[in-house]
């Protein structure tokens, strides 16, 4: 009978010893996807402050091709002028299109990174979740084992008093 009590203690200090560890595990995963979530949200915060660059860029070519276009009507009489002006706004026009390509590289970059720090949360919920879990059963388990240490002291008390 006390031997069974002790292979149960046994049993039950070496679950508690591995569901201990397993807590460590999860909340070492939970500090390294958290890590990597702010790493995610400074990369978002960058890209952000990017993007804002380049629409105030892409404003102001869009105002200069704006200009450069109504002195290209207003200057028709003067060919080689007016020539000079077309090639300037044909550079500004792509370079205009180069900063839209980019804005909605940085858009779309900005727009999966959003996605993934949400994977990412909803990762560090989870393993939040079984972290407490696993802290519940640990506690239960250290419960248990106390209540089966009492008894097998009061047991043996019993057994001594025979």
């Amino acid at each position: 009978m006390a031997d069974r009590i002790r292979e149960k203690m046994n049993q039950l200090r070496l679950d508690a010893e591995e569901s201990a560890s397993k807590v460590e595990e999860l909340q070492a995963k939970v500090k390294a996807l958290e890590q990597e979530n702010l790493a995610k949200e400074q990369e978002i915060t960058s890209l952000s402050h990017k993007n804002g660059l380049l629409e105030s860029e892409n404003e102001k070519l869009d105002t200069t091709i704006k200009d450069l276009k109504k002195a290209a009507d207003e200057g028709q009489q003067h060919g080689t002028h007016n020539e000079t002006l077309q090639r300037r706004l044909q550079l500004l026009e792509e370079e205009a299109e180069e900063a839209d390509k980019t804005l909605r590289e940085t858009n779309e970059k900005l727009r999966q990174t959003d996605v993934k720090a949400g994977h990412f949360e909803r990762k560090v919920q989870a393993l939040e979740s079984e972290r407490d879990n696993w802290e519940t059963k640990y506690e239960e388990m250290s419960d248990k084992y106390k209540k089966l240490q009492k008894e097998l002291e009061d047991l043996q008390t019993d057994i001594g008093n025979i």
